[in-house]
C-alpha cells in the first residue's frame, strides 16, 4: 500500500466523521430487482482483446483503505454493482457493463432499448443477458436519450443498418441529436481524446492505489464505437409517440447536460427517463476532457419543468446512469436537491463575480447548503463545485479576470524559466517544493514543481517529487476523474507517455458528416503560417444532389461555398457525393485512383488537390501534458 502523508489521511477521516455513512439507502436501491450477471463479468472483442472487465474492481469491498477518499470508495462500489435489474413490471436495466447503463423497456412484440452504451461488444453482452432472462425478444426500437458517445456507440451490438432502413426498427433522438454527436469529434476530437485518458485513467492499473472509478461509473469500454442515424427526432416538449403499444411523452432539455437532450415518461408504466439531467452525482458544467461550457441556469430550470411535468402516479425515476429511485416523494426531493444544487453554484458564482471576485477565488469561497452538502446524489465525484464554478465564470467572463497583470503574460515555458530564476535557480525551487510537500501544502508544491518541470523537463528529482504531489492529491481528492487526472499525471512523469489509450472515432461518425463538415474538417487542419503563400481553388460538382461547392485556401484560410462561376484551378466531379469525398478527405484515396475506377471525372491541374493535402496537419494523439 503507498506512502499517504499525515494530512490527506486526517483529511480522509475527518470526511467519514462528517458525512452520513450510516445512510444505507444507496445500497438498497442499487442492489433492488436484481436478476442475474454475467460470470465472469467481462466482455472480448472478437480478436480476443478484454473491452471490459468489471471483475477488475471486486477490490472494492470494506472501508477505504487510506490512499482512497471514502466518500469515492463507497461511490465506487456502488457503480461497480453488474447485472440485469428489473426497474418495475416491464422495464429492465443492465448496469455495470459500461460507463453508462442499458434499459430495455419490453412493449406488445418486442422489447425498446434505450442508450446502447459506449461498444457495439458490450451492448451485445447486455442484451444477451436480459434475453437470457427474459426471452428472445426482437429490438424494435432504439432511443438516444442524448449525443454523447456512451448513449449511442453500441448501437450496432443490437440493431442493423439493414433494420433501420427496411423499417423493422426505429431510432428516436432528440432534435439536433446528429449535428451535436459528430461535431465534437470533427473539431476538437483529438485534444478531448487525449484528455479523456486521463479523465478516465485509462492507462492506470485498477487497484485502492491506482484507478478505482469515475464517479459517473467505473470506467470507459475500449470496444468498437458505431451510429446509426435516427429516424425520428422529437422537437417538442409534450411531444407522444407509441412504440410496440408502448406510449412514451418527451420532455427536450436543450443545453443541459448535452446539447441535445431529453427526458421521458412511460405514464401507463409509472416511470420516467431522466436521462443524464440526474444523475448520483454532481455532475459536470465543463467536463475535465474539455467541451463547451454548459449553462447551469438553463440546467437548473428544466430540473424545475421535469418537477411540474412529474404525476402522482410516476412511482419511479430511472437514468442513464447509476441505479433508480423509487417513490413519488422521493423523486421530487431527489429532482428538487438536483435542481437546487446548479442553481445555487449558478446564482452564487454570478453573485460574487459581481463583487469583482474571480473564478478560481469563487471555486474557493463557495461552501453549499448543508441539505445539499449531506446529499449523496450531489456529491462531487464527476463534476465538482470546485470546477463547476470556474465553468460558470468562464462561460460568463471568459477566460480574462480583468487583471491587466494576466492579459499578456509569458506562456508556460517562459514563465516557468522567469520563476525558477527568481526562486534563485531549480535546487531552491526545489527546496521551496519539498517544504511545501512536507508541510501538506500540495496545491502550491504542485503549482511550483510544474514552473520546475516546464523550465528543465529532464530535472528528474522534480519529476519525482512531483509525481509524489499528485499522488498525494490524488489520495484525498473525492472525485473521481481529479484523482485519474493526478494519477495519470504521476503515471507519464516517471513512465512516459502513454498516448491515447482509448477512442471514440468511427467510421459511422465519418459516415454522419455533412458535406460541409467535411469540409470544415479540412479546414481546421490547414497549417497556416506554411499556407500564406498559396492560393489554391478546387471545385467540386456534386452529382447526387446537383450541388457545386467551391473551395479557396487564401491566406492560411480554407473556405467553402457554393458557385456557379468559373475560374477553379481543378474540377472535380464525382460521381457520388459523400461517400467519393469521404475518401478524399480522409486520404483513403487519390484522385488519380478514383478517376480510373470511374468515380470521378476532372479537369484542370489534378496536382493541385496533393498541393493542398501537403499543406494539411495532422493532429497528435500523444501531445504532452504534465511536460512542456
Amino acid at each position: 500500500m503507498p506512502e499517504v502523508s499525515e494530512f490527506i489521511a486526517q483529511q480522509n477521516a475527518d470526511l467519514i466523521n462528517s458525512l452520513p455513512f450510516e445512510d444505507q439507502q444507496d445500497y438498497a436501491d442499487a442492489r433492488r430487482g436484481w436478476v442475474g450477471g454475467l460470470n465472469p463479468a467481462a466482455v472480448r472483442a472478437e480478436d480476443g482483446r478484454v473491452v471490459w472487465d468489471n471483475e477488475a474492481y471486486t477490490f472494492l469491498e470494506g472501508p477505504a483503505p487510506p490512499c482512497v477518499n471514502p466518500s469515492l470508495w463507497r461511490q465506487s462500489g456502488l457503480v461497480a454493482m453488474h447485472g440485469l435489474y428489473e426497474v418495475i413490471e416491464g422495464i429492465y436495466q443492465v448496469r455495470g457493463l459500461d460507463l453508462s447503463n442499458i434499459t430495455f423497456v419490453e412493449g406488445g412484440s418486442g422489447v425498446i432499448v434505450i442508450d446502447p452504451l459506449i461498444s457495439t461488444e458490450t451492448a451485445a453482452a447486455a442484451l444477451a443477458l436480459y434475453r437470457q432472462h427474459r426471452g428472445d425478444r426482437p429490438v424494435i426500437a432504439v432511443i438516444y436519450t442524448h449525443s454523447h458517445a456512451d448513449h449511442f456507440g453500441g448501437v450496432k451490438g443490437v440493431i442493423s443498418q439493414d433494420e433501420v432502413d427496411a423499417g423493422r426498427c426505429r431510432v428516436i433522438a432528440p432534435a439536433g441529436f446528429l449535428k451535436e454527436a459528430v461535431a465534437e469529434n470533427v473539431f476538437a476530437g483529438g485534444a478531448m481524446t487525449r484528455r479523456a485518458g486521463y479523465m478516465y485513467g485509462a492507462a492506470l492499473s485498477k487497484g485502492p492505489e491506482g484507478q478505482v472509478g469515475a464517479g459517473l461509473g467505473a470506467t470507459t469500454s475500449t470496444g468498437t464505437v458505431s451510429l446509426i442515424a435516427p429516424t425520428t427526432e422529437i422537437i417538442s416538449t409534450g411531444q407522444q409517440e407509441i412504440v410496440d403499444g408502448v406510449r412514451i411523452v418527451f420532455q427536450l432539455t436543450p443545453d443541459t447536460e448535452a446539447p441535445a437532450e431529453m427526458n421521458f415518461t412511460f405514464p401507463d408504466l409509472g416511470a420516467v427517463c431522466l436521462a443524464e439531467n440526474a444523475s448520483h452525482t454532481l455532475h459536470n458544467l465543463l467536463t475535465l476532457r474539455g467541451a463547451v461550457v454548459r449553462d447551469a441556469h438553463e440546467w437548473a430550470r428544466y430540473l424545475t419543468e421535469s418537477i411540474t411535468l412529474l404525476t402522482d402516479d410516476i412511482t419511479v425515476a430511472f437514468a442513464s446512469h447509476h441505479w433508480p429511485t423509487w417513490g413519488n416523494e422521493r423523486i421530487v426531493k431527489y429532482l428538487s436537491l438536483h435542481r437546487d444544487v446548479y442553481a445555487y453554484l449558478h446564482d452564487q458564482t454570478l453573485r460574487l463575480l459581481n463583487r469583482g471576485y474571480v473564478g478560481a477565488e469563487i471555486a474557493d469561497l463557495i461552501e453549499l447548503p448543508p441539505a445539499i452538502e449531506q446529499a449523496w446524489h450531489a456529491r462531487g465525484y464527476y463534476g465538482s463545485v470546485s470546477h463547476n464554478v470556474k465553468a460558470i465564470y468562464q462561460r460568463y467572463l471568459g477566460w480574462f479576470d480583468g487583471n491587466p497583470a494576466h492579459l499578456w503574460e509569458h506562456p508556460p515555458e517562459e514563465q516557468a524559466i522567469r520563476y525558477v530564476t527568481a526562486m534563485g535557480g531549480a535546487q531552491a525551487a526545489l527546496h521551496h517544493a519539498q517544504e511545501a510537500h512536507s508541510s501538506g501544502d500540495f496545491r502550491w508544491a504542485a503549482t511550483v514543481l510544474n514552473h520546475v518541470i516546464f523550465a528543465d523537463p529532464q530535472n528528474m528529482a522534480a519529476r519525482e517529487l512531483q509525481a509524489s504531489t499528485f499522488e498525494q492529491l490524488a489520495y484525498g481528492s473525492e472525485n473521481g476523474t481529479w484523482r485519474n487526472f493526478f494519477l495519470t499525471g504521476a503515471h507519464e512523469l516517471r513512465h512516459g507517455n502513454v498516448g491515447t489509450p482509448t477512442s471514440t472515432a468511427s467510421p459511422d461518425f465519418l459516415q454522419a458528416l455533412s458535406v460541409e463538415q467535411l469540409l470544415d474538417s479540412l479546414a481546421i487542419r490547414v497549417d497556416g503560417p506554411r499556407s500564406w503563400d498559396e492560393r489554391i481553388v478546387i471545385e467540386w460538382a456534386l452529382n447526387d444532389s446537383a450541388r457545386r461547392i467551391r473551395i479557396v485556401l487564401a491566406n492560411g484560410v480554407l473556405t467553402h461555398h457554393p458557385t456557379s462561376t468559373p475560374g477553379a484551378d481543378l474540377e472535380l466531379e464525382l460521381t457520388s457525393d459523400i461517400t467519393t469525398l469521404r475518401l478524399l478527405v480522409t486520404g483513403l484515396a487519390d484522385p488519380s485512383d478514383l478517376a480510373e475506377a470511374g468515380r470521378l471525372q476532372h479537369s484542370g491541374a489534378i496536382g493541385r488537390w496533393q498541393d493542398l493535402v501537403a499543406l494539411l496537419d495532422k493532429p497528435d494523439p500523444a501531445f504532452e501534458i504534465v511536460l512542456p
